[in-house]
């Protein structure tokens, strides 16, 4: 009788794991912030399961932990991303599925592999185009190559243009997720917010602290609003895009200009309230 019932749950167990969909299958191995940010080797599929708050857990646990050996002394590097997430959190956007959603995971998956290649782990790109990019940001920020603030902005920019780019098409190609109208607004906002970096003017860094270990003051509003060790300007700038982009402004230079404009004025305080409590 034991022998007949170890069957019959046998077959059970064999005929539930083939009915259920990838999907659950998937959820039933998700891993938390904690263990991805040790493993380094949580897919984009298994950060799209995490709700925006564990990201942002998971962001600062690779930060905290494998990204500071190798910038012992350094402010976290994605302390602007921290600030983007903390906003689609508090909004309540980017549920697991979601276009949102699946942008974001390829941009962390970015990061993530990144740190991984940097400290020489196995497991290679994962597919991820910015892998690569973070990888050369990290080990030439650790090698004191990228002093220059000029130089890091375009370095921080073109790692996360590549992860970023490879998460629309996650969306967009492989699940088949098209953005809304506003958030394909706010994208493009983003868009100028990464050019901006890539187009830093050279001669701003004779008057900028060069990029190092430990708190740096940005006392130029582009240094503050630029600066990927800070969260504030990118959650206000979040914000403000997104209630823009709500408005469908149109598009061009001009809504481009508009918008720094507006970042300008509408920050201002920020900026002053950052400078004071430093």
């Amino acid at each position: 009788m034991n022998r007949i019932r170890a069957a019959v749950a046998a077959l059970l167990t064999t005929a539930l794991c083939l009915t259920l969909s990838p999907a659950t299958v998937l959820a039933q191995q998700h891993r938390g912030p904690a263990e991805c940010a040790a493993a380094l080797d949580c897919t984009a599929a298994e950060i799209d399961l995490m709700s925006m708050d564990e990201r942002l857990t998971f962001v600062r646990a690779m930060s905290s932990g494998p990204a500071a050996e190798l910038l012992p002394g350094y402010l976290p590097r994605w302390r602007n991303i921290e600030g983007i997430i903390t906003f689609f959190r508090d909004r309540g956007m980017g549920a697991p599925g979601t276009w949102i959603s699946h942008v974001d995971a390829g941009i962390v998956e970015g990061i993530e592999r990144g740190i991984a290649l940097a400290l020489g782990r196995d497991g290679g790109t994962f597919g991820n185009p910015g892998s690569e990019p973070w990888a050369d940001y990290l080990t030439a920020l650790r090698d004191g190559d990228l002093r220059g603030r000029s130089a890091h902005d375009r370095a921080w920019s073109v790692a996360e243009q590549a992860s970023t780019e490879h998460g629309v098409m996650l969306a967009e190609e492989v699940h088949g997720v098209s953005a809304t109208g506003v958030e394909q607004r706010f994208y493009l906002y983003s868009e100028f917010y990464r050019w901006v970096l890539r187009n830093r003017p050279a001669l701003l860094d004779l008057v900028t602290p060069p990029v190092g270990p430990g708190e740096q003051p940005q006392l130029l509003f582009h240094n503050w609003f630029t600066d990927v060790s800070n969260a504030t300007p990118s959650y206000r700038g979040a914000v403000l895009a997104y209630d823009l982009a709500e408005f469908d402004a149109p598009g061009g230079t001009l809504s481009m200009v508009a918008l720094l404009h507006a970042y300008t004025r509408e920050l201002a305080d920020d900026h002053l309230a950052d400078i004071g409590a430093n």
